[in-house]
């Protein structure tokens, strides 16, 4: 596995063009959203230390059985990522929702947190509205609008504001740090980020910038994927960042993505790849396919995964390692290579990495027809 090497043609068309497009396509500054990404984690973890809430005391105090994370598109996918951290390393478990509704298995006993970037989201003001009428106890983490708003109207719902001005998918690093933030304080996780994790974190996000790498690894792998259908693949404990590059790729590039999660498309989805038989799908050929990874897989999951590299009928793989010494370190490393890797995607297909018009056709629809 590893990058396909790119043509000296292919090289001359990203040195000299990529910063053009750039220039010309990137109006909403997605790219220097993009590098201030530690930065931001780095700022939303010092503002929790330093800022002890008033109503914390009471929310720590409270012996909680489980917390439901709410949230959609990029402002839920913190949720994800609280949920594998809590699996390995919490005192309690973390579900996520993505509904106008709160699970019927919620009770009081679960504390919820809503986060909405700019703080209009309607599905999870609904969520948050119904549980706020049933005594939940509630934390917003918002820039504003109606959610952070509720925090006026309901004694249990509770505020931590978070920096707005840019569009939801590049606050990931604002909103996250304050839910790492707030599960160490309540002692559900323990601190997981450490300053030297921080300073390999930016190390990592220089070299992927594609401005000034514009003929490094994620430019030219941003090219090899132009005429290929594009399949993603790794272990279980990696799901969020799979699902945030599909999202990524999504809204940033405007192109498709498929998921697959090992072991479990070992059982379905691996007869539909074939490589092996006669029932595969022919187009299985035409994948490109990016095999995310790090250290910590375990030796069957690595096993598994060989084998198919091994048997699977596309020459188009590569593998995206996720460095560092601790998940979630791997975790931060994959969302950094591959908000570089969608956003270079998007400019080469002529795309304005920020450009979501089917979304505001859709809410501006939902106006029309309240």
């Amino acid at each position: 596995m590893g990058c396909i090497a790119v043509t000296p043609s292919g090289c001359e068309i990203m040195s000299e063009g990529i910063v053009r497009l750039a220039e010309a396509l990137d109006d909403q500054n997605m790219i220097g959203h993009t590098r201030s990404f530690v930065e931001d984690i780095e700022n939303g973890l010092d503002i929790m230390k330093r800022n002890l809430l008033p109503w914390m005391n009471y929310v720590a105090e409270t012996q909680w059985q489980g917390v439901l994370c709410l949230g959609m598109g990029g402002s839920g996918a913190g949720g994800d990522f609280l949920s594998i951290l809590c699996d390995h390393f919490g005192t309690l478990p973390v579900k996520t929702s993505r509904s106008y509704e709160i699970p019927v298995w919620w009770n009081k006993q679960h504390l919820i947190i809503a986060t909405s970037h700019s703080g209009n989201t309607e599905e999870t003001i609904n969520a948050v509205e119904n549980a706020a009428k049933d005594g939940a106890t509630v934390i917003v983490i918002s820039s504003g609008g109606v959610l952070a708003g509720l925090s006026e109207l309901y004694d249990d719902v509770h505020l931590i504001s978070s920096p707005g001005g840019q569009p939801p998918r590049t606050a990931f690093g604002h909103l996250f740090s304050r839910q790492l933030a707030l599960l160490n304080q309540l002692d559900i996780l323990p601190d997981l980020i450490d300053d030297a994790m921080i300073s390999r974190l930016k190390s990592a996000n220089e070299e992927c910038d594609i401005i000034n790498e514009p003929e490094g690894a994620i430019p030219s792998l941003a090219l090899s994927l132009m005429e290929h259908q594009i399949a993603l693949l790794g272990p279980d404990e990696l799901n969020p960042a799979l699902v945030r590059m599909k999202n990524q790729l999504n809204e940033n590039s405007a192109r498709f993505a498929r998921i697959g999660v090992i072991p479990e498309m070992n059982h379905n989805e691996i007869v539909a790849w074939g490589g092996v038989g006669e029932d595969s799908d022919p187009q299985s050929s035409e994948q490109g396919l990016l095999i995310l990874t790090w250290d910590g897989i375990g030796q069957r999951v690595t096993q598994r995964m060989d084998w198919f590299v091994a048997n699977c009928p596309t020459e188009t793989v590569w593998r995206i390692h996720g460095e560092g010494s601790s998940l979630v370190e791997a975790l931060l490393h994959l969302c950094i290579t591959m908000d570089w890797l969608s956003i270079a995607l998007g400019l080469l297909h002529g795309k304005n990495p920020a450009g979501i018009e089917p979304i505001i056709a859709l809410k501006a629809h939902l106006q029309s027809v309240n």
